[in-house]
């Protein structure tokens, strides 16, 4: 399982951020790591589970489905 150490400064959606470009994923990334999920702003040297991110699908309209 992969992990992520923290640098001064880091939040859970920066992290996510950092890891798959996108904040979305922020929700996988706590709920693996619910130890911390009420650390807002972490401290250097935690190292925290970083989950497999699921894909979710591009929101393409109707039209343009399954191009």
């Amino acid at each position: 399982m992969a992990t992520y150490k923290t640098i001064q400064g880091d939040t859970f959606d920066g992290i996510a951020y950092k890891l798959w470009g996108d904040e979305k994923h922020m929700k996988e990334l706590i709920e693996a790591n619910l130890d911390y999920a009420d650390v807002l702003i972490f401290s250097p040297n935690v190292e925290l589970i970083v989950p497999e991110a699921e894909e979710t699908p591009a929101l393409l309209p109707f039209w343009r489905e399954g191009e």
